[in-house]
């Protein structure tokens, strides 16, 4: 791939990047936060403004029309500001499905309100066997249940991923009916997920989107998103410590002259490159429709494996510093050790990608 972005996508990256840093600052998220809330609705707001919300829903509903890659750019500035915004399960988990796969009806009905800010939407991804969907006259019922379903207490519609006629489809259910019960917890970066639990729950046939591979082609995607994110998270958060470490005397010179401190700043800088360039690498094969599941996999292992490493390295070097609530580092510790912990973790992406290595043999470049 050719790793230069294009104007058009530096363009993108930066008006993001001026909406997210004027939107979203500390004061915000220590507001936020004392409230309770993981969704800052003015900034939701200003990026409908410049349709940033459209990035990847087709023109003819109102968006941009560009593709994933895209909407990648958009979530390394998300992690960068550690943006409490349901960006990742309403553009990545639902929408993105919808404009590839959706029939006409669904695309309408649902993309020109995201690409607005008008609708939340989310999916019920995650490990654990597909939900058991059946035909009854011109209903489904459904049964099963999915957790750590993220932004359901906003959403109109949950992408559930389902077993349908021995096919994976994605069936759009309201949160809100009496035969869907979701139980919230909240993460350590604060963030609301929610179990959700079918119970012969009805939904129209023309909710479902079938289509062979859906639920595996839109796990790969997300998990390639979550990298993103990390990517966005690390990123600034060296950037913070670096510039801390420039300031902070000790001995009468800058912390950052003294050896072992530069050598643990090296390693974080080689995992965070290693993580940006895979992420950019399996974006783009994801973007293109190439087929990049070991990809996924390696780009999995790196999130998780750098996250935790920069995380860490990040809040220790700066001391008592990195423990402070009002001082912001703490959050992308926080944001970096819950998406290692998404991921999976990196033990258990490298033993499956190796285990696939050993299986199949190495694989040519493309």
């Amino acid at each position: 791939m050719d790793f230069r972005f294009t104007e058009e996508q530096d363009a993108l990256r930066e008006l993001a990047r001026e909406i997210l840093e004027n939107e979203i600052s500390p004061e915000r998220l220590k507001t936020s936060e004392a409230a309770g809330e993981f969704f800052d609705r003015q900034a939701w707001a200003r990026l409908a403004e410049t349709n940033l919300l459209g990035l990847a829903v087709p023109e003819a509903q109102g968006g941009m029309g560009m593709g994933f890659l895209e909407l990648c750019i958009l979530l390394v500035e998300v992690g960068r500001t550690v943006a409490p915004l349901p960006i990742v399960p309403t553009l990545v988990y639902g929408a993105l499905p919808i404009a590839r796969f959706g029939s006409d009806a669904q695309r309408d009905r649902w993309l020109a309100p995201v690409a607005k800010g008008e609708v939340i939407l989310t999916a019920a991804l995650g490990d654990g066997p597909l939900v058991s969907a059946r035909r009854e006259s011109s209903e489904l019922v459904l049964d099963g249940v999915r957790r750590g379903v993220p932004a359901a207490e906003h959403a109109e519609r949950v992408l559930v991923p389902a077993e349908l006629d021995g096919e994976q489809a994605l069936v759009l259910v309201d949160p809100n009916r009496g035969d869907v019960r979701f139980e919230s917890y909240e993460t350590s970066r604060h963030e609301p997920l929610a179990t959700l639990t079918l119970e012969s729950t009805r939904t129209g046939t023309d909710a479902a989107i079938v289509a062979e591979g859906i639920v595996d082609w839109l796990n790969e995607r997300a998990l390639v998103a979550a990298a993103a994110t990390q990517v966005g998270v690390c990123e600034r958060a060296l950037e913070i410590t670096v510039g801390y470490l420039k300031e902070r005397e000790q001995f009468g010179a800058p912390l950052a002259v003294l050896p072992p401190i530069q050598h643990r700043c090296a390693d974080c800088y080689v995992a965070l490159d290693s993580l940006r360039w895979l992420t950019w690498q399996t974006a783009w094969k994801l973007a293109e429709e190439r087929p990049a599941t070991r990809d996924v996999w390696a780009t999995k292992f790196w999130a998780a494996s750098a996250g935790s490493l920069i995380g860490t390295a990040t809040q220790h070097l700066h001391g008592g510093m990195g423990v402070d609530m009002d001082y912001p580092i703490h959050r992308y510790f926080l944001w970096a050790k819950q998406l290692e912990l998404h991921l999976g973790g990196a033990t258990p992406s490298l033993v499956k990608l190796g285990a696939d290595m050993a299986r199949t043999g190495p694989q040519e470049l493309a």
